[in-house]
């Protein structure tokens, strides 16, 4: 039975290790996530995570990985169990969804779906419908965890460098994350989004269509745009 979708973005500097000086700077976005993923886990141990990747990945169940590409050999696990030899491919969106498990609900065991970049809203929304049947399926409480990142053309210093139409497309994003409008989330325009890097277009469609009605509840727990890319932690409850 499908309990409640936490949302979540994936930059590596969630990672205390990784951010070294800046650990305290990135405080308020690791705190959010942390206390997403616990409030999720009270209620859920069985996760289907959901990123996106240039190119669509088979994430096995018993798969682990690393930071070791972003800096340092940090190791995540997808289930309980002995740590294994991490896969240095493992898709970043799988990475997060191990890390915040071992971090916050080291019970909980992730099934990590990623997509191709490049669905259509119509595929993203019919994806949804599919995982909500999976979800669905027994009374067993399921959570589902969100990995996606907002436009990374912000500001100047931003990775994707300043793109003035940045700022209007991130506003309707974050107003329709904040009020749970799914059909403010599955007009957005790919090729748009794709222009502005915001890579997280395939994964909020995919919460559009896993959720048949709006959502009874959604919370708010971050949101903003530090380094020059936008990050949105919540909740949405069916």
């Amino acid at each position: 039975m499908f309990t409640a979708a936490i949302l979540v973005p994936s930059p590596p500097l969630l990672v205390p290790e990784l951010t070294g000086a800046a650990a305290t700077e990135t405080a308020p976005l690791r705190d959010a996530v942390q206390a997403a993923a616990k409030a999720l886990s009270a209620i859920a141990t069985e996760w289907v995570a959901v990123g996106a990747a240039p190119i669509a990945a088979e994430v096995r169940a018993d798969a682990q990985g690393t930071y070791r590409g972003y800096g340092v050999d940090v190791r995540v696990t997808l289930r309980p169990g002995p740590a294994g030899e991490p896969d240095p491919d493992l898709p970043l969106a799988a990475l997060t969804a191990g890390w915040i498990r071992g971090t916050c609900a080291p019970d909980a065991v992730v099934d990590a779906r990623i997509l191709a970049a490049d669905l259509s809203p119509q595929q993203c929304a019919a994806y949804g419908a599919k995982l909500r049947a999976f979800l669905d399926r027994d009374p067993e409480p399921r959570g589902l965890v969100i990995v996606a990142d907002g436009a990374n053309t912000l500001t100047a210093k931003a990775p994707g460098a300043f793109d003035p139409r940045a700022e209007g497309v991130q506003a309707r994003v974050d107003a329709a994350l904040d009020t749970g409008d799914r059909e403010a989330l599955l007009a957005l325009d790919p090729a748009e989004c794709a222009a502005l890097g915001i890579g997280g277009r395939v994964p909020w469609q995919v919460l559009a269509g896993v959720f048949d009605a709006a959502p009874a509840s959604c919370r708010t727990l971050y949101s903003a745009a530090p380094y020059g890319v936008g990050y949105h932690v919540g909740e949405w409850r069916p």
